[in-house]
């Protein structure tokens, strides 16, 4: 079984996406379940919502689940695991202060164990439960970066059971791990130094199934602003943000693909074991293959329309003009709004206007043209200026012989 187990504190990173479909698609091809945990036990960070955003995010992405739970669920079984470690001596009750060194957890409070836990609770005093260090170093297995050993000086002895009696963020995922039976955890290259910790927590609770691990390579010129609502936002699509993730730091047999395609052939094995660069501009021509490849009918709808002619439009621009969502929106929305008639060539506008109103349809650009100049005199720049500006809104563009065809069933509109 894998899981992707994000915390519902703020807007999802595309590191975390990437954690996400590199999950997906392992447990896809091991024909293993795939589970979401969301990892709410910090309650002074969640953010209301951010859980029910996350799910939808999946779901924009394509990627089901066969589960999903709230670690909260499972705060009753933290808190008897924990309560177990402390029975057996293997963790102790710590009423220090964070700021008090580990020497001190160490000399006051590491004999302090199950039978002054209820003394501590009559007593009011706040109390954190830990974990005792390691006897012996904790060996990981990371299937891209290799064998990982830390030694056990290099483990503190960390919190596993906060004052609210709520466990900590690394106690309840090694406990879930554990309970689920998850067999590799692919998550980011952050993750490095709580891994000994989480094997050792199972470790200690007697758990002896092995756990396989990827930490993936971090993302670099990415920052707090790139998370997936951005991406949406700027105008990016599902199946392209998918291909250039799943594409970072890995050979693969075609440049674009969608993610049903890359289960063919992908390996999590080969991923790089370097940072790698992200660069959006690479992002933004995948995106614009991707437009390239949706339906005309459905592409045309992201503007209002139902039309396979508006479809075909928008792929006029994605050869040279446009490779967003929002680019295109920004060529293809002055087509169709009023034209401003008191602008510089206004005139010669107004005049050609007139003349379309009156004109029939007219199927081939030269023909229309032809007609234009035939009942306006209008020639050279007195021509080409101002219909260009009336038939897209803007001074520059594609030719309009390649624009034509696909807005003539709307020239009253376009030209009003």
């Amino acid at each position: 079984m894998l899981r992707f187990a994000p915390s519902p504190t703020g807007d999802m990173h595309i590191e975390n996406l990437r954690v996400a479909i590199f999950n997906y698609m392992v447990a896809k091809q091991r024909d293993v379940n795939f589970i979401v945990r969301i990892e709410d036990t910090d309650k002074e960070r969640n953010i209301t919502g951010k859980d029910t955003e996350i799910m939808e995010i999946l779901e924009k992405f394509a990627i089901p689940h066969d589960s999903v739970m709230h670690q909260s669920e499972n705060l009753h079984l933290h808190q008897t695991l924990a309560i177990r470690l402390l029975e057996e001596k293997k963790a102790f009750v710590c009423t220090c202060k964070d700021t008090e060194s580990s020497e001190m957890y160490r000399e006051h409070c590491s004999t302090m164990g199950a039978a002054e836990l209820a003394k501590l609770k009559e007593e009011k005093t706040p109390f954190v439960i830990r974990i005792k260090k390691p006897d012996t170093a904790i060996l990981i297995h990371d299937l891209i970066k290799g064998d990982i050993e830390t030694k056990p000086n290099e483990v503190d002895a960390f919190v596993i059971l906060r004052e609210d009696s709520t466990p900590t963020d690394i106690f309840a995922g090694a406990c879930d791990d554990m309970i689920s039976g998850i067999s590799l955890v692919i998550q980011g290259e952050e993750y490095l130094s709580r891994t000994p910790k989480q094997e050792h927590i199972k470790r200690l609770l007697g758990y002896d199934q092995e756990t396989a691990y990827v930490h993936l390579p971090s993302l670099l010129d990415t920052d707090e602003a790139h998370t997936v609502k951005w991406f949406f936002e700027q105008g990016f699509i599902p199946d392209a943000i998918a291909n250039y993730l799943i594409a970072l730091g890995n050979q693969t047999p075609q440049e674009i693909f969608t993610m049903p395609e890359a289960l063919e052939w992908f390996d999590l094995t080969k991923l790089s074991n370097s940072p790698v660069k992200f660069d959006i501009e690479r992002l933004r021509f995948i995106n614009c293959e991707h437009l390239k490849m949706i339906d005309d009918k459905r592409l045309s709808a992201l503007f209002g329309f139902a039309d396979e002619a508006i479809g075909k439009l928008a792929k006029v621009y994605l050869e040279e003009e446009a490779g967003t969502i929002n680019e295109l929106e920004a060529k293809i929305r002055p087509i169709f709004k009023p034209k401003d008639f008191s602008v510089e060539w206004g005139e010669q506008m107004k005049q050609i206007s007139d003349v379309i109103f009156d004109a029939p349809m007219i199927n081939t650009y030269e023909a229309f043209e032809s007609y234009i100049i035939e009942k306006t005199g209008l020639s050279g720049e007195n021509l080409s200026k101002p219909l260009r500006y009336l038939l897209t809104g803007t001074g520059h563009g594609p030719e309009l012989s390649d624009i034509y065809p696909y807005i003539k069933s709307y020239i009253l509109e376009v030209a009003s």
